[in-house]
């Protein structure tokens, strides 16, 4: 057995595990706030990879600067289609606002075919070394950025809800949002700051994706792979998503070193998440760390 190849695979994938529980918070911030599922949350992603690249490349600027402004214009983004698409959908059927989300994923995906084009393009040199060795392991600069950049998220997340206002407003609303309203806060106002934290928290994904990847529409494939993260770990719970997240890299690039190793089938790094998913809701149909919903007719 190659050890040192195991050993290479696991890391990369709790780094990437981690980015994909950065996403799947996104999914938990808004289903907590909301009660929907964001079926454009990948798109979102995409959105944020493009826009930055764009001002890197066609206005020239700074990467760092770029980046910025990027997270900036996301958040007002989020805040835009909470506003103008899913505010008047509020008190309708959750199918409703489902397929708004729906809505909102494909025309996304026409407006960036149009505006971006097709074609995959790559960030300019942003590092100066693209390759860092580590105890002998050899870790892309990028993925160590990812990893940075996704702990810092996950501390702000925990801060944001445990201490903030806005955050224990947040908590109340997804608790009951009647009785959130009676205690003074606005319902409406923390579904627009849910969407627009989303949002930012997405960009910031996509540029490390277009750092590691280099940036094309079918980034927005990360929104389905991520979903298996968000339902092993609970679709109500901000640790589940980091934990599912975690998993769900591990176990792809597990799978990926058994299949070259062993099986030699193809396509065991995309399948094995759903398989594990699975097999965990047959155990735990509320993920492992999901709240379970009892309702008494």
């Amino acid at each position: 057995m190659n050890w040192d190849l195991l050993l290479q695979l696991l890391i990369n994938g709790v780094i990437v595990g981690m980015l994909y529980g950065v996403v799947a918070m996104c999914f938990v911030l808004i289903y907590k706030s909301t009660q929907v599922v964001n079926f454009a949350q990948g798109e979102f992603v995409v959105l944020g990879a493009w826009v930055c690249l764009w001002m890197v490349t066609s206005m020239e600027l700074p990467f760092v600067l770029a980046f910025l402004f990027c997270l900036v214009f996301m958040t007002f983004f989020g805040v835009l289609v909470q506003v103008v698409v899913l505010r008047p959908l509020i008190g309708e059927p959750v199918i409703s606002v489902i397929m708004a989300t729906i809505g909102i994923s494909i025309f996304m995906q026409a407006l960036m075919n149009w505006v971006f084009g097709n074609n995959a393009e790559r960030f300019p040199q942003i590092f100066e070394t693209n390759v860092v060795s580590i105890g002998g392991l050899n870790v892309e600069s990028a993925y160590l950025l990812s990893l940075a950049l996704s702990l810092i998220v996950m501390v702000v997340f925990f801060w944001f809800f445990k201490v903030s206002r806005w955050g224990l407003a947040m908590r109340a609303t997804a608790f009951n949002q009647q009785i959130a309203q009676s205690l003074g806060i606005s319902v409406r106002q923390v579904f627009a700051m849910a969407w627009a934290i989303s949002a930012l928290v997405s960009g910031i994904a996509g540029v490390v994706l277009g750092l590691v990847n280099a940036v094309s529409n079918s980034l927005a494939i990360i929104g389905v792979k991520v979903f298996p993260a968000v339902i092993v770990g609970g679709l109500d719970s901000i640790v589940g998503a980091i934990i599912g997240g975690v998993i769900i890299g591990v176990l792809e690039n597990v799978a990926e070193f058994v299949d070259g190793q062993y099986l030699q089938i193809g396509n065991m790094y995309t399948v094995a998440p759903f398989y594990v998913l699975i097999v965990i809701l047959m155990i735990k149909p509320y993920g492992l760390f999901g709240t379970k919903d009892i309702e008494r007719i």
